[in-house]
């Protein structure tokens, strides 16, 4: 089995080292990661520059682009033969609800996902990550149920993992995406130049929370698998706006 490995934090973040390490034992790792954190990069390309990959002392390729930029490049033109299955993380933090609109970890899933190869992002819930070992177990079992059962084509699984030990983990759910409520203000700030500047404020609580959603799941100390999809169309809007049209 090919297993191709990236994420958003960098080539050098803990949670990719626990992951390449425990997949190991399913087939062949190739790691491409970004070159930095790249968090909340989303699915975005790179364009307006070329790229360049280069290897580091422990085999991982890094890239200067976006996780996106990774799986592209890999996937199209930097391996070999093609990956079996694409996974992304371990993220440091959860990918949630509207998170995942935002997240580098699940752009990278999502790319291999619309090159045609099955797909996982994985998150811990903590960023302090204590317990990426459970994480990479977690990852391990569902990469060994791909290759032992073929999932249906086009595949993309959203996790989120309890950052707690293996014998704390009450078992998988299948979710769908909760929802936060909107961010909090930016933060205002001056630079050494006395310029103002903002931070992004930090996400908000959740507020879609209840049962069947990731949200819940993980708060019962659950793992949360959500299937998602690249169709944004809104079927059930389109006879509406439609009428609004002719109207």
């Amino acid at each position: 089995m090919r297993i191709l490995i990236s994420n958003d934090d960098g080539y050098f973040a803990p949670g990719i080292a626990a992951l390449a390490a425990a997949l190991s034992g399913l087939g062949i790792v190739t790691v491409v990661a970004p070159e930095r954190d790249r968090s909340g990069a989303s699915n975005s390309l790179t364009l307006d520059r070329p790229l360049s990959v280069r290897k580091a002392a422990n085999g991982f390729f890094f890239v200067n682009g976006t996780p996106t930029d990774c799986v592209h490049l890999a996937v199209t033109g930097l391996l070999d033969h093609l990956p079996d299955v694409v996974v992304s993380g371990i993220n440091h933090g959860a990918n949630m609800g509207d998170d995942t609109i935002y997240s580098g970890t699940v752009a990278a899933a999502t790319e291999g996902y619309l090159l045609g190869i099955p797909s996982i992002a994985v998150s811990l819930l903590n960023k302090a990550g204590s317990h990426f070992d459970t994480a990479a177990q977690v990852a391990y079992d569902l990469v060994e149920r791909f290759a032992r059962v073929p999932p249906p084509a086009a595949t993309l699984l959203n996790v989120n993992v309890p950052d707690v030990d293996r014998a704390s983990l009450r078992g998988m759910r299948v979710t769908r995406l909760g929802k936060r409520h909107k961010a909090e203000p930016v933060i205002k700030a001056d630079n050494p130049r006395g310029e103002t500047v903002y931070w992004v404020g930090a996400a908000g609580e959740a507020a879609d929370a209840g049962e069947g959603t990731d949200f819940h799941a993980v708060s019962m100390n659950y793992v949360s698998i959500t299937p998602l999809q690249m169709d944004l169309t809104n079927q059930p809007r389109m006879p509406a706006i439609d009428a609004w049209l002719k109207a």
